[in-house]
This record gives C-alpha cells, sequence and structure tokens, in this order.
C-alpha cells in the first residue's frame, strides 16, 4: 500500500511539472506564432491544435482499453514494436493520464487562447465593427471550437475503443523507434519483471523473518 502510493506520489508530482512546463512552452510558442500573422493562419493552427488533442485522447483510451495477450504472442515472435506495446498496456493508468489529461488539457487550454487571439485579429481586420458583431463573432468561434473539440473525442473514443489494439500497436511502433535508433527507452519491460522479482524476495524474506521470529 505504502509503495504504491509513493509511486502514484512520484508520478503525480512529475506529471504536475512537466503539463507546467509543457503548457508555458506551448503558450508561449503559439503568442509568437501568431504575432503579425493573419487570422486565417491562426484559425489554421487553432484547428491543428484541437486536432492534435482529440488524437491523443483516443491514443489514451485505446491504452486503458487495450488487451495485452496478443502482444504476448507477437513478443515471442520477436515483432518490432510488440514489447513496447505490452509496456503501453501494463502501464496503460500512467500513460492514458499523459495523453488524456496533460495533451488532452493542454491542447483545450492553448486552444482557448489560440481562439481568442483570432478573434482580436479577426475585429482588428475590420473597419470599427460595433458591439455586438464583436460578440457574435466570439460566440460563433467558441461554438465552432468547442463542438470539433467533444465531436471529435467522441469519434475518436469509439475508433478507440473498437481499434484499441490496433492504435496501441501503431503507437508502439514510433516507440520502438525511439528505442533502436536513438536509445531512447519508456518501456523496459525486463527492468519490471528485475521489480517484481525482487519485490517478492523481499516479501518472502520479511515473511521468514516474521515466521523465525514467532517461532523462536
Amino acid at each position: 500500500m505504502i509503495h504504491i502510493f509513493r509511486g502514484s506520489f512520484r508520478w503525480t508530482v512529475t506529471v504536475t511539472i512537466v503539463t507546467f512546463v509543457l503548457a508555458a512552452v506551448f503558450s508561449v510558442a503559439s503568442s509568437i506564432f501568431l504575432n503579425g500573422l493573419s487570422w486565417g493562419i491562426g484559425m489554421l493552427l487553432l484547428f491543428v491544435i484541437v486536432f492534435v488533442g482529440v488524437i491523443f485522447d483516443a491514443i489514451g483510451i485505446a491504452a486503458a482499453a487495450a488487451d495485452e495477450k496478443p502482444f504476448h504472442s507477437m513478443a515471442s515472435k520477436k515483432v518490432p514494436g510488440s514489447r513496447q506495446a505490452i509496456g503501453i498496456v501494463r502501464k496503460a493508468d500512467k500513460f492514458s493520464n499523459f495523453c488524456n489529461d496533460v495533451i488532452g488539457d493542454i491542447s483545450g487550454i492553448v486552444s482557448g487562447a489560440v481562439a481568442f487571439a483570432v478573434v482580436t485579429q479577426i475585429v482588428l481586420s475590420m473597419q470599427h465593427p460595433s458591439t455586438a458583431i464583436q460578440t457574435l463573432i466570439n460566440v460563433f468561434l467558441t461554438a465552432i471550437v468547442a463542438a470539433v473539440t467533444v465531436g471529435g473525442k467522441a469519434l475518436g473514443k469509439s475508433v478507440a475503443i473498437t481499434y484499441a489494439n490496433d492504435i496501441v500497436f501503431q503507437v508502439a511502433k514510433i516507440f520502438y523507434v525511439l528505442e533502436t535508433r536513438f536509445h531512447i527507452s519508456f518501456f523496459d519491460i525486463r527492468k519490471e519483471k528485475r521489480k517484481k522479482r525482487n519485490r517478492k524476495r523481499e516479501i518472502k524474506e520479511c515473511y521468514w523473518k516474521k515466521s523465525t521470529h514467532l517461532n523462536s
């Protein structure tokens, strides 16, 4: 119980720091990119951000819904990406948390900021629009972004649940390339097995010591 709490606490702290850094970077980058550009390019960037959020939301759902067993048979045949797929499924809670909450929520926040910037650019490009027109533009763009986001995530969830294993395997191939070509490892199954064996050994030793103490 304490081990689980410590692991959850470390992950919570890590994901909080990562979210803060990524949100700051994306917000600054989008502001710099939009500076001096037309509202049409800003609109394109806005929907790209929304699309990224939808895609990562679907990936997170697929990781939580995927079945580990088919990947074991693939791993026995040494299929590239199978070990990484097993790692994704085993760490589905953290993986889906990163995809759904970190990337998904950051995309939602940044898209709101970009939408505001786009509305401002549209208003500035018009010749003294009335307050009613400004409000109408703001409400219309906000409604479109919200509808596309919710509708896209609803569609993404259906696809992710239906094709969970296929999506996880395609994502795992990316991690396979990172591991084999760039030596960046995110899912080390062997290391996890060693940890489990050491943990079982510690439990057995603790039980043996208690049994010896009681018998004496």
